[in-house]
């Protein structure tokens, strides 16, 4: 094993904290001042050179054979690949362990490790090399940042021996997935095609600003605000005023419900929160501004995935590097327009297999909900069903609209909500349903589903066992999960842990438990979410590790994994994908799992 770490230049304006990864690395400021490096446990050697002198320096290393550690590895991987052309067996990464092993509550940073750990400190040499290039440096002032560097190397590799126990095989395997996704990229951006579509959104955005008679009155009223939202159907998110204890319209930047408006899949709610936010572009015309910078900084107009490893505590990946592949627009022809900016390699094609209601089924599952399990077994169209039984009629007399009533239900109502927030979900999805009747189908889909309603009432139990510290025999109707008796929460199939840090109990009876953002109430309907997307996440993860064995894994979005394979072994592969996303792990023996498919030479034909 190598551990390395990138010693770079950096300033006021040119640094990580103003661009991204990809736009810093590939910048013709970029400059490489020195690089540590260290072989299994031995000695860490400091180099520092012009670009040739590295470049030869780092043909020492047998890299082809050997795993590569290093802290935050998505920046050192870009480094030694975009930069120097070297591609190691596999990559190692102390950040993304730290986050799966500590949570998302703990900082990461390599100073925090090193504390939490006990193993030293990191030193503050970086901060004094801020604005200066390698040709600045005195002998003197290159020797101290020498020794921060593989102070630096050396953390890193005692981190590591920290948290290596604790993560698995598998899940190393999907950390280097993870970052050659970025550093070794694919998928090729469509530069023509985006520069279209960029005219095409800004005309767009112009017309419905003019149809939709936005003026500065509209967007500064909030009751004229209100009522534009509503006319797209829209409910207008609110909150309750720290100052009168009224309810009032949450409009502003710090309402989460208001700025989440923003990847509103219809693009005229897009652009009217952009507008009222003050911001000059839609977030679909910013993206597509990106991918065309991305574009022209590469020769070949690749483009780097850069997505975090366990971003949720439930172990889910998500968008970073302002690329956030996780919400492109998915729905309608002009959603697909941008994605089919993204294209497969000459002579290659994209297959997207998406796992068919894998929530639902591990639901159904855990909860040891049989009647639905053996309906997803048998492939029934479990959404009709649900249909048939609220509006009392046979499964082949239902509608198109009941069956999605019934699809809402199936999906929306397995984790506890009520009435009133099924309603809200509805009238977001252009559904009006009055208040009775939401209430009838909640309590339908209870009564029908009597194992998962009890199931929530289990979990609620398991708060309070976690709350004390308690051991408890079952979770769950198969026995896979189990509840640490140290603490750290409930044990995945992963060997990770679901974790509810400084979980307490509150005013009338209820939990809640500390998030970077604050504390969050948690029940057991949450508990219940929070477990299927997380067994969800190990199932996918398992499944990528399969496909990977034969074909490119580019891409992952939600319970969705996208590969890249050689046109004339299409047919082959497409079987051989779904064949691997329909098999369950061994661990889950008796869950019905099933997909579907897309394939197309860009992303947005799949």
């Amino acid at each position: 094993m190598v551990t390395l770490d990138f010693e770079t230049f950096y300033s006021k304006d040119f640094s990580l904290s103003k661009m991204t990864t990809e736009e810093y690395v590939r910048d013709p400021l970029f400059e490489v001042i020195g690089v540590a490096v260290k072989v299994n446990d031995g000695p860490t050697e400091w180099f520092s050179g012009d670009h040739e002198e590295t470049a030869q320096w780092l043909e020492r290393f047998d890299w082809g054979n050997n795993f590569v550690l290093a802290h935050n590895a998505m920046f050192d991987a870009a480094i030694l690949t975009w930069r120097f052309g070297i591609r190691p067996k596999a990559w190692l990464d102390t950040l993304s362990m730290a986050r799966a092993v500590l949570g998302p509550t703990t900082s990461v940073s390599l100073a925090s490790l090193a504390s939490h750990f006990g193993l030293g400190e990191k030193g503050t040499e970086v901060e004094d090399a801020k604005g200066m290039r390698r040709g600045d440096f005195d002998s003197d002032q290159l020797h101290r940042y020498g020794q921060y560097c593989r102070n630096d190397v050396d953390l890193t590799y005692a981190v590591y021996k920290e948290l290596e126990g604790a993560v698995s095989t598998k899940e190393k395997r999907l950390i280097d997935l993870t970052i050659r996704m970025f550093s070794d990229p694919v998928l090729v951006l469509d530069v023509p095609r985006l520069e279209s579509h960029l005219t095409e959104v800004r005309e767009r955005k112009r017309k419905l600003f003019d149809d939709a008679q936005i003026t500065p009155e509209v967007l500064n009223s909030n009751k004229k605000f209100a009522a534009l939202l509503e006319s797209f159907e829209v409910l207008p998110p609110t909150k309750m005023s720290k100052t009168t204890g009224k309810w009032t319209y949450a409009f502003a930047k710090s309402d989460e419900d208001f700025t989440a408006l923003l990847n509103h899949e219809d693009e005229r709610v897009q652009a009217i929160v952009a507008a009222r936010l003050g911001a000059k572009s839609t977030l679909e015309e910013t993206r597509t501004e990106r991918f065309i910078a991305i574009a022209k900084r590469t020769e070949n107009n690749l483009l780097p995935i850069p997505l975090k490893y366990y971003a949720a505590h439930t172990g889910r990946w998500g968008g970073t590097d302002s690329v956030n592949l996780q919400n492109l627009p998915s729905r309608g022809e002009r959603g697909n327009k941008l994605k089919r900016c993204i294209r497969a390699p000459e002579g290659h094609v994209i297959i997207d297999c998406d796992s068919s209601q894998i929530e639902a089924r591990v639901l159904a599952w855990l909860a040891g909900q049989n009647d639905l399990l053996l309906r997803f077994e048998r492939n029934d169209d479990v959404y009709r069903y649900m249909a048939s039984m609220l509006y009392s009629k046979l499964p082949e007399e239902v509608t198109p609209e009941e069956r999605f009533i019934g699809k809402t239900t199936v999906l929306g109502a397995g984790y506890g909500m009520g009435a009133v927030k099924f309603q809200a979900q509805l009238q977001s999805m252009g559904k009006d349903v009055d208040l009775d009747t939401c209430k009838y189908i909640i309590k339908v889909y209870r009564q029908s589903n009597q194992a998962i309603s009890q199931w929530w009432i289990r979990l609620n139990d398991v708060l309070v066992k976690m709350a004390g510290q308690q051991p408890l025999e079952s979770l769950d109707a198969v026995g896979l999960l189990e509840l640490s008796v140290l603490g750290m929460g409930i044990r995945l199939p992963n060997n990770m842990y679901l974790s509810y840090p400084e979980l307490r109990r509150e005013a009338l009876g209820e939990y809640s438990y500390k998030t970077r953002y604050g504390r969050n109430r948690i029940y057991g309907g949450k508990v219940a979410e929070n477990i299927c997307q997380a067994v969800a996440r190990c199932i996918i993860g398992d499944q990528m590790l399969e496909i990977a064995k034969r074909y490119r894994v580019v891409l992952t979005v939600h319970d969705a994994i996208a590969c890249v394979v050689r046109k004339e072994e299409k047919d082959e592969a497409v079987a051989y994908v779904e064949s691997c996303m329909r098999k369950a792990p061994a661990w889950a023996e008796g869950l019905p799992l099933s997909c579907e498919s897309g394939i197309g030479e860009t992303y947005g034909d799949c």
